[in-house]
């Protein structure tokens, strides 16, 4: 199995979700991470009881596990001279320095880049946090719920206006999930930058610029128009191979054919309609759009009178683009998602299975091999005399002192 990113070591000063889950998808990639957790209670995300309405009080903590996969644990008291002299010692045989802490944290826990950088010149530095390194709020904390769902236009741009919530974002980690797949690329290209040019840089992502992004599409129409993106009801779209219908086993699917009179000619053939094609209501783009309402009917009465596995059959040959709505756990079993290798099993540290969400992308065709979150402090003792050369005396006076775990 390929693993490109093999021979690559990150610092890895995180907690939650965002940043650290940049971090999993290098390690993934064949990266040696090593993860420094507060030496007492361990990254935040390990005390989280909830996310919203799912419990992580369970045997398998899901956020930690989908952000954590492949690393290696230190519990490390930075607050110490002695921490930060371990830290400085990682640094030095460190590629990535990764962190999540705003600028004033970083400054006070004495790890911003100019503290850094001074260990090892060719690192490169990256942070990733919610607003971004400058302004009014560069030093703000944030989660993507409020950075890169509320703030970027994300959840009005979903508000139906009969509805008296805001939407909430789709799931747990969602918008993290998306800005770190966004630093683990900004990585890799400072990391590739270096190997060409020798010069190690500093990157900056955040979790606003990233749902900026994200909506960057409908941000740029929305200043073309001056008009705010609002939820498009499909229900009145003028063609009728573009909507949301039910079957008869009570399944939506969606249909999106953006080309609207040749999809609707093959379909009229698929459903054993042919005649239809030569309606003078359907015969061109603009008879199709005129007649938008009585076409969608008869798509209403094509997928209302089957079930979904009936539909299935039906389209097959269809070239048109439609897909089933599935649910969180109906996903898991998709033969797609099955055949492509996107849902993998894992293991926690204490044997536990549980399925884990692939990183996305894959090299030569391969899914990379499903790893999972240490344990707190699990590689402490094993980075220390390994990795930094330190005697077990050397060690037993720092935890006795509390500076490691």
């Amino acid at each position: 199995m390929v693993q490109p990113m093999e021979g690559i070591r990150i610092l890895d000063v995180c907690d939650h979700t965002f940043v650290p889950a940049a971090s999993a998808v290098l390690a993934d990639w064949g990266a040696d991470v090593i993860k420094i957790e507060h030496a007492k209670r361990g990254d935040a995300a390990r005390g989280l009881g909830s996310s919203g309405a799912l419990d992580l009080t369970g045997k398998v903590h899901a956020i930690l596990e989908h952000a954590n996969r492949g690393k290696r644990s230190l519990g490390l008291d930075l607050q110490t001279d002695e921490g930060i002299a371990i830290l400085h010692r990682l640094v030095a045989i460190s590629d990535v320095f990764l962190t999540n802490k705003p600028p004033n944290v970083r400054e006070r826990l004495r790890i911003s880049e100019e503290e850094v950088r001074p260990h090892n010149e060719n690192i490169v530095y990256a942070a990733g946090t919610a607003w971004g390194p400058n302004g009014p709020e560069g030093n703000r904390g944030g989660y993507d719920m409020t950075s890169f769902w509320v703030r970027s236009g994300a959840a009005m741009a979903t508000w139906y206006t009969d509805d008296e919530r805001m939407p909430s974002q789709p799931g747990p980690a969602f918008g993290d999930s998306i800005g770190a797949m966004t630093i683990a690329g900004g990585i890799a290209t400072a990391l590739f930058h270096r190997e060409r040019t020798g010069e190690a840089l500093s990157l900056e992502v955040s979790l606003l610029g990233t749902g900026l992004w994200a909506m960057g599409a409908g941000v740029a129409m929305s200043h073309v128009s001056n008009t705010p993106w609002r939820p498009i009801d499909l229900s009145g779209a003028r063609q009728p191979l573009l909507g949301n219908y039910v079957t008869a086993d009570g399944y939506t699917i969606n249909i999106t054919c953006l080309q609207p009179l040749p999809y609707w000619q093959e379909f009229c053939r698929v459903i054993g309609r042919p005649e239809l094609i030569e309606d003078e209501r359907f015969t061109s783009y603009e008879t199709l759009t005129e007649n938008a309402g009585p076409a969608r009917e008869i798509v209403n009465e094509v997928v209302t009178s089957r079930t979904l596995e009936e539909l299935r059959e039906l389209f097959a040959d269809f070239s048109g683009q439609w897909t089933p709505a599935l649910d969180t756990l109906e996903i898991i079993d998709d033969p797609q998602v099955k055949a492509n290798g996107y849902v993998q099993d894992a293991e926690t540290q204490d044997g536990i299975p549980f399925k884990l969400v692939a990183v996305p992308v894959q090299f030569n065709g391969e899914p990379a091999a499903p790893g999972r979150a240490p344990g707190f402090n699990e590689h402490g003792d094993e980075i220390l005399t390994e990795n930094l050369g330190m005697d077990w005396d050397e060690v037993i006076e720092l935890k006795v002192k509390g500076v490691v775990a």
